[in-house]
């Protein structure tokens, strides 16, 4: 079997385009009067915008990094238990977050001790505390010692959060499990499920075809059944795709076999694109909100082409350095994700406030990829202080 190799950066460099263009997509949302194929589409409209291909691309990207990821916790010399650990405590972790972050939807700062920006920066301060990646000369007295810090913060910002209304008022709850939590849920399967697999490519196949069946069968009608942390497996289903491809990488580049691996990735990306265009009239269209088997596959499609094309571009030719000034995007990138809660609520505890200019049409879409280009900025200067988290 071929060996993993420690890194491709082709996927790097897929993580690092993807997360930029999130902190656009995010930021851009904000905006008003910008061209509507820039939007996430309305969730009863059958149709596909630019923001609402980001997600499933970064699901994607986590399936791709998945085998490798167990692959170095193995090198490290890790069993099959210390393993299911790992990817316990890491989807535990995405989870908590996903939480705390849904529900400041929600927060209703009339009923809270705090506004709603010191609140914000307090949870997000107790993410860093507790997640930070304390590898170097810190003590482990005090790596614990933050890390318990963190956990206290968390806990307080728990017993202070007041959401609802002034009649219905609520604790923290799962609306929903917010981006992060869905990551985190589709992370524990699926890791699971590829630990299971032991890398074979044959299981794989067979495995992603079941939780795409799921996602198909549920929005035909044909599975009445709700399967709990799985759901439609809308998620599962691109996550898997991504380990699958990335197996597939693994056994089809040495010992001559590149063009079977050109081949293969370039008819799978067609073949899920023209899937999912397929699927589309009669399970419900293509919806982000729904996460119809549409949406899914066309942005499967899309996602496979385009790593295949970075992998030419990086892998082959070497063009990496034409992506240096977005790096941290793509090996900070939890980081690169948090920081905007950050500086958020900085500018809400400052009571600052973009000129109308900035809040609509060009000046909004400008306005937008600098705070994209200022956060990942923000990233590499705390990656120079060997400031960054890891889960």
């Amino acid at each position: 079997m071929s060996q993993l190799p420690l890194r491709i950066l082709s996927i790097d460099v897929l993580r690092a385009i993807t997360m930029l263009l999130m902190i656009f997509v995010n930021d851009v949302a904000g905006v008003s009067h910008i061209p509507e194929w820039i939007k996430h589409t309305d969730a009863n409209v059958d149709g596909l915008g630019f923001s609402d291909l980001i997600f499933p691309a970064f699901l994607f990207i986590v399936g791709l990094s998945l085998p490798f990821a167990l692959a170095n916790r193995k090198k490290k010399g890790d069993n099959v238990w210390q393993l299911i650990g790992y990817i316990a405590l890491r989807s535990l972790a995405l989870i908590v977050m996903g939480f705390f972050h849904v529900n400041l939807e929600n927060y209703n700062q009339a009923l809270a001790l705090l506004p709603y920006p010191v609140y914000t920066l307090l949870v997000t301060l107790a993410f860093f505390l507790i997640w930070l990646d304390y590898a170097g000369d810190i003590s482990r007295a005090k790596k614990y010692s933050f890390i318990a810090l963190g956990i206290v913060l968390l806990a307080a910002m728990a017993l202070l959060y007041k959401g609802g209304t002034a009649e219905d008022s609520q604790g923290l709850k799962p609306h929903w499990w917010g981006i992060l939590g869905i990551i985190g849920w589709a992370y524990l399967v699926s890791a699971l499920v590829f630990l299971l697999c032991r890398s074979s490519l044959l299981a794989l196949m067979a495995a992603f075809t079941v939780f795409a069946a799921i996602n198909v069968s549920s929005h035909l009608g044909l599975l009445k059944l709700h399967i709990p942390i799985v759901g439609d497996a809308s998620s599962i289903t691109l996550m898997l795709a991504g380990a699958l491809l990335a197996t597939l990488y693994t056994k089809t580049t040495g010992a001559g076999k590149s063009a079977d691996f050109w081949f293969l990735t370039a008819f799978y990306g067609l073949l899920a694109f023209c899937f999912g265009m397929f699927i589309r009239p009669y399970a419900g269209g293509i919806s982000k909100i729904y996460a119809t088997p549409a949406w899914v596959f066309v942005c499967l499609g899309i996602s496979i082409l385009v790593f295949e094309f970075l992998i030419f571009l990086v892998d082959v030719k070497g063009k990496k350095d034409w992506f240096k000034w977005i790096k941290p995007a793509g090996t900070s990138t939890l980081t690169c994700y948090l920081i905007p809660y950050l500086l958020y609520a900085l500018m809400g505890i400052v009571h600052f406030h973009y000129p109308h200019f900035l809040n609509t049409g060009v000046g909004g879409i400008l306005r937008s990829v600098f705070i994209s280009f200022l956060v990942i900025g923000i990233v590499a200067f705390l990656e120079k202080k060997k400031l960054r988290l890891k889960v």
